[in-house]
């Protein structure tokens, strides 16, 4: 008799929630921040046509381009010359000072273009500043990368940072001053973990990526708490080698195979948050058919913006009101 009289209550209140009108989602879309690649500068035309483009899907998305430099060249130097860890602490300290994407104003989306994928990714994980809803990135090295791109004949800034690499990628310096030596991993083939020497060496992947034994759980749960992480890779990219680390995963460099992301410990054993995520429907794989590095056409980014980006969805309390009666459901069926 009291279980009859609990459901006819919970259903009463269930009822109750239900017929109160949902409040009216906001016509407002979140603002985005743009973190651009390796050798690119804000102040690039191309960066320009991605914000119109985002305004232009969601009419009035408030962008911001991250620079770390007052004018373009001094940004472009620091793709390849600096301290990770101070860049991502200097974007942090900005964006929490911004009227307009600091956490106490709103949520905000995020789009990395190669390297600034990562980039975005860590800053996620380690600025309380900052919430961030949908996190898309584009040919990024999110498992870090097994060599260094070739440079071009006159690239000089390149040349320069490879150069500063050869002697050792996990000296100090060089974990402290060149960009890309900081997302470079090398691996242990009899584990498929990251070597003794990476995990002892690197000043950001391992950190960011929670490789090492004592593991920090605020990265994990400020990552799980996106709403969805896509992560784009391109299907002929033979600039990021591998290039399915876009997706996490690891590949064998003697014999090329690959193992995906749920199939590695970082999964698994939920170092950053990933299988959380996955578990509520917020990873997205995606491949860009046929496609090089960066090779991005204006129909495959305006999908994008259509898919993760725009006004905060609609989530109202007959939504909730569902979803908690299902509970309820679910609780009786086992326990009364």
């Amino acid at each position: 008799m009291r279980k009859t009289a609990l459901l006819t209550l919970l259903l009463a209140l269930f009822n109750l929630a239900s017929s109160a009108p949902a409040p009216a989602a906001s016509s407002t879309p979140l603002p985005l921040i743009i973190w651009h690649g390796l050798g690119d500068r804000f102040d690039n035309a191309h960066l320009h046509s991605v914000e119109k483009l985002a305004q232009k899907v969601h009419p009035g998305t408030k962008t911001h381009i991250i620079s770390l430099g007052t004018d373009g060249p001094t940004d472009q130097r620091a793709t390849f010359f600096g301290n990770l860890t101070a860049q991502l602490s200097s974007v942090c300290t900005t964006l929490t000072s911004s009227p307009v994407f600091n956490a106490s104003t709103t949520r905000i989306d995020a789009l990395g273009f190669s390297q600034g994928g990562q980039f975005l990714r860590g800053l996620v994980e380690t600025c309380p500043g900052i919430s961030v809803r949908s996190l898309v990135t584009f040919g990024s090295q999110h498992n870090g990368i097994a060599q260094f791109q070739v440079c071009g004949d006159w690239d000089l800034l390149c040349k320069g940072a490879t150069a500063a690499v050869r002697g050792n990628a996990w000296t100090e310096w060089v974990q402290s001053n060149i960009v890309p030596a900081q997302y470079y991993r090398s691996v242990d083939e009899t584990t498929g973990l990251g070597s003794e020497e990476y995990l002892n060496g690197s000043r950001f992947l391992a950190d960011v990526n929670n490789e090492r034994g004592e593991k920090n759980e605020v990265y994990k749960q400020r990552l799980a708490k996106l709403d969805t992480f896509a992560m784009y890779v391109f299907e002929n990219d033979t600039t990021v080698i591998p290039k399915e680390s876009g997706w996490f995963a690891e590949v064998n460099a003697t014999d090329g195979t690959v193992w995906p992301l749920r199939e590695r410990k970082i999964y698994k054993e939920d170092w950053i948050g990933l299988r959380a995520l996955d578990e509520k429907g917020g990873l997205e794989f995606r491949t860009v058919e046929g496609a090089k590095h960066m090779a991005i056409s204006e129909p495959l980014l305006r999908t994008a913006f259509e898919d993760f980006y725009g006004p905060e969805k609609r989530t109202g309390l007959v939504e909730t009101g569902r979803s908690w009666w299902n509970q309820v459901i679910m609780a009786g069926t086992n326990d009364w």
